[in-house]
């Protein structure tokens, strides 16, 4: 027999984050901003990134992802209807059209907003 209940609720944002990190190689600005909380913000050594800011490099180009990838390390906590992800993470892209490769350490905060999961906090740091 099969036991095939709700799906956990880690795994919901696993595959949540599956769906975004597409979102984010296909460089479909609006899809993305759907993916986010509006308080969502973004830490690494350059200071705060906010949604809009992010948004608009990539709707206007400036920011291309061409790939995404979880390479090890991945670890979910959920604390209620809260999950902070960690994992380590290798991208690739362009800023400004200068491509760039990156392999980090990325910690995000995903809340259930209205019933769906929104990426709240993202922070990076080089591995």
């Amino acid at each position: 027999m099969s036991d095939e209940g709700p799906m956990a609720v880690e795994d919901e944002v696993r595959a949540f984050a599956a769906v975004r990190d597409a979102a984010l190689t296909g460089n479909d600005a609006a899809l993305i901003a759907g993916h986010m909380a509006e308080e969502w913000v973004y830490v690494d050594a350059q200071g705060v990134t906010t949604k809009a800011e992010l948004i608009d490099w990539i709707a206007s180009g400036r920011l291309v992802h061409h790939t995404m990838a979880v390479v090890g390390g991945e670890r979910l906590a959920r604390i209620g209807d809260t999950v902070v992800f960690t994992a380590r993470v290798t991208s690739t892209g362009a800023w400004d059209g200068v491509p760039y490769a990156t392999d980090e350490w990325i910690s995000e905060v995903y809340v259930r907003v209205e019933g769906q999961w929104r990426v709240a906090f993202t922070q990076k740091t080089d591995a």
